[in-house]
């Protein structure tokens, strides 16, 4: 029996079993073992031909966005509405084959923007260049996940499984769990909150069917044994997705209504060019960014030129960022912006910058 086979099996037993106090260890050690099979599913294999042509695209710009959904959902023309790239476009399915990236300028930043060709369902057991097109969403800092308005929840749901099969994880932290293997001493088992969903027996089935038999865990939160397998598997990407519902021209208002305020979502029409100048606004918020502007002693502020930080990046990063030496010439900082109590603050390399702010280094 492959494992494709395997994986349906115990999918089918899963959606079989009832779920009650009884059988919640049947269920954990069957959750633990298909996730043990579909990691092997993704790992590639000793005999894969080429790669697949435009997979490998290059990472560039301050971050990079993938823009993934099923076939004709207008992923194409928004690539070509948003940057300068043109991706062709046409109103049957499958027209993108291949990964196109394109660059959104926005704010002085330059965010990569990834088309990738459709997903169908089955993807992430390889169907349609299903695995490769998964493989290069898991390298991106945001995913837009394109929807057609048209279609009510369907896409929306068969998509989050698909990605949620191969590790991805949308909109979600990671579990607060510590895990670590050791050489000796049996299963130590710990909480610091009350559990309601992992008991101690739950949590060393699950080991043991990974082979584990000594390791420390702590729970630091009352976590279920989905995300008990993640700690332990260890490949999960938890990132930010954006549900974008493309032609809302061709629904009800009422529906544009319930869609715009369901939650990470944004409605748009790309046939009519509406409201991308607020999606663009949200993507911003999603990723992160902030910009930090540069000045000279005595000279004004360079604010053609900015560079682009993540939320949370300090004096000490701006440094790297604008020469590697830096740091160690650093005597102080002069902020003016939002992070400081007045303009300027005389600052060291720990401080927090903030968006718009306007930084000047002296050196040593």
């Amino acid at each position: 029996m492959g494992i494709l086979e395997k994986i349906a099996e115990i999918e089918k037993e899963i959606s079989r079993t009832q779920k009650n106090k009884a059988t919640e260890y049947h269920l954990g050690l069957l959750k633990a073992k298909l996730a043990k099979y579909r990691s092997q599913l993704l790992e590639p294999s000793k005999s894969a031909g080429a790669k697949g042509e435009g997979f490998d695209v290059m990472k560039s710009g301050d971050a990079r966005v993938a823009l993934i959904g099923f076939p004709s959902v207008g992923k194409s023309t928004f690539l070509s509405l948003m940057t300068s790239t043109a991706s062709e476009a046409a109103s049957y399915e499958f027209t993108t084959l291949t990964c196109i990236p394109g660059v959104i300028e926005y704010k002085g930043a330059n965010i990569q923007l990834l088309d990738l060709p459709g997903i169908i369902e089955g993807a992430a057991q390889g169907k349609g260049r299903g695995r490769q097109v998964i493989a290069v969403a898991r390298t991106a800092d945001v995913v837009i996940m394109m929807l057609d308005a048209t279609k009510g929840d369907v896409q929306r749901e068969l998509l989050e499984k698909e990605l949620e099969s191969v590790g991805i994880r949308l909109n979600r932290t990671k579990p607060n769990i510590y895990f670590k293997q050791k050489k000796g001493g049996g299963l130590s088992y710990n909480s610091t909150v009350p559990l309601t969903q992992c008991s101690e027996k739950l949590v060393q089935l699950i080991l043991h069917e990974y082979k584990i038999f000594n390791a420390e865990v702590l729970f630091r939160e009352d976590s279920t044994p989905d995300e008990f397998i993640d700690v332990i598997v260890g490949n999960r990407v938890y990132m930010p997705c954006l549900y974008v519902y493309n032609k809302v021209d061709q629904i009800s208002i009422e529906e544009v209504d319930r869609l715009a305020h369901r939650p990470n979502s944004v409605v748009i029409s790309c046939g009519m060019k509406l409201n991308l100048d607020y999606l663009l606004e949200t993507l911003w918020e999603y990723l992160s960014l902030i910009c930090i502007y540069t000045k000279k002693r005595g000279e004004r502020p360079d604010f053609s030129d900015a560079i682009i930080m993540r939320r949370g990046a300090s004096v000490e990063h701006v440094c790297h960022r604008i020469h590697r030496t830096l740091a160690s010439q650093f005597k102080y900082a002069l902020v003016w912006g939002t992070s400081t109590k007045y303009s300027p603050q005389r600052v060291g390399l720990t401080h927090i910058m903030e968006h718009e702010d306007v930084i000047q280094i002296v050196k040593k």
